[in-house]
């Protein structure tokens, strides 16, 4: 086998290996090999480079499989960054005909992925919006049946509302949160992903994120479990209106 024959193999055994998601099979390839082929080499060109709050390979994966095996169509991401997971949502997103809308309030993140899913080819099933989302999130209709909540994390579940109860009733926007928010436009038998919340370390116990843990398990019309693969991930279904 020639040299350049072998690094040809080699580079496409590590794109297997470090980018596809781990339920990626030939029934997934089959809607655009052509996007398929150009999100890969995308991912695997910048494998590495993805900072300024861009969630890990792993997570990105796990997006990726929760979009695919619920065929969703209708997908809003807060909090875009440089668009890491943007794309690997928008990649699902390609194979089951749906659309994200993905929002960020840095300008100078917002175009590096703009340019980021252009580079991907998925620029067709994002809208992208720079814009504050404590302010968008409750403007937006909907209704979703995916949405990846990787904001601010404070604004998940208010906890200062928890530590004192007479806060409930300052008039003031940022007593809202970005679940609340979003709950009634999420469809049943939608799912709403967490990122940053873990159930390791006092069992999820600490600070806003745990508190915000403890509020998803408790919702009765909700299914909630966690996973630590990699930022740590609340994934929670929606089984029931109320």
């Amino acid at each position: 086998m020639k040299n350049s024959n072998i690094l040809g193999f080699i580079f496409c055994m590590l794109i297997a290996i470090t980018i596809l998601p781990g339920q990626l099979n030939s029934q997934d390839l089959k809607g655009n090999p052509s996007i398929d082929e150009k999100v890969k080499k995308f991912l695997f060109d910048h494998s590495g480079q993805w900072h300024d709050m861009n969630i890990p390979i792993a997570d990105g994966k796990l997006l990726y499989d929760l979009i695919i095996k619920g065929n969703y169509k209708s997908a809003l991401e807060i909090g875009t960054s440089t668009g890491h997971s943007g794309i690997y949502i928008a990649w699902a997103l390609s194979k089951t005909g749906g659309k994200l809308i993905t929002i960020d309030i840095d300008e100078a993140r917002y175009k590096t992925a703009l340019d980021n899913f252009k580079q991907a080819g998925l620029s067709d099933y994002i809208d992208a919006r720079l814009s504050d989302a404590h302010v968008l999130v409750k403007e937006l209709k909907g209704p979703f049946d995916f949405v990846f909540s990787d904001a601010d994390k404070d604004w998940y579940k208010n906890y200062f509302i928890d530590v004192d109860p007479k806060l409930k009733d300052a008039d003031k926007d940022w007593y809202k949160n970005y679940f609340i928010d979003v709950d009634p436009k999420l469809k049943v038998g939608g799912c709403f992903t967490s990122h940053n919340v873990s159930d390791r370390n006092m069992g999820g116990r600490g600070g806003s994120q745990g508190a915000y843990l403890d509020y998803l398990k408790n919702l009765k019309n909700y299914e909630t479990t966690v996973n630590n693969s990699g930022g740590g991930m609340a994934i929670s279904y929606k089984k029931t209106d109320r």
